[in-house]
């Protein structure tokens, strides 16, 4: 269970605040929601509270598991990732990203991030492939900025350099 005004996160869409949690009869069945306003969205959600888990809905990551994100930024990209750039090869490499990007997890963020970095280092991305490392650096920074406290700017650019270094190394 939640708490009113707790950060959490929604996998694929990021960091919210539990603005309140309300009781709505809906079907002439009462229920309890967690009412979620988007810290850098314009939106909010409403998420049932039994089906919290089911969508995700997680508290944010430790300051343990953004030291693995930077361990991950600083190694390789897997070479099966990078290795063939065919519309069949965008397909199931999209649909292995969704899938990690639903599960809200910075460790799998992180790996989608470092592997279409290595793809941009070899070949401009498609507009899929733009928009979808967008997302997921935009969902580590939201997350470890809160998390650290720090500007998300100063995290954007820290994403970035490790990443760089781990290229130049």
């Amino acid at each position: 269970m939640f708490l009113c005004h707790e950060n959490v996160v929604y996998p694929g869409h990021g960091v919210a605040q539990i603005s309140r949690i309300i009781e709505k009869k809906i079907g002439g069945v009462s229920a309890t929601f967690y009412e979620l306003a988007f810290l850098n969205k314009d939106v909010t959600v409403l998420v049932p509270t039994e089906n919290a888990d089911m969508v995700g809905l997680r508290r944010l990551s430790s300051p343990e598991s953004v030291e693995k994100v930077f361990c991950i930024l600083s190694q390789p990209a897997r070479t099966e990732q990078v290795a063939e750039f065919s519309v069949s090869s965008w397909n199931k490499r999209n649909k292995g990203y969704q899938l990690k990007l639903r599960t809200g997890s910075l460790q799998e963020l992180s790996e989608i991030y470092r592997d279409l970095r290595a793809i941009e280092d070899r070949k401009t991305l498609s507009f899929g492939e733009k928009h979808l490392l967008m997302q997921a650096e935009t969902l580590l920074v939201e997350e470890i900025a809160l998390i650290n406290n720090l500007d998300q700017n100063i995290v954007m650019e820290k994403l970035r350099s490790i990443y760089q270094q781990s290229r130049e190394v």
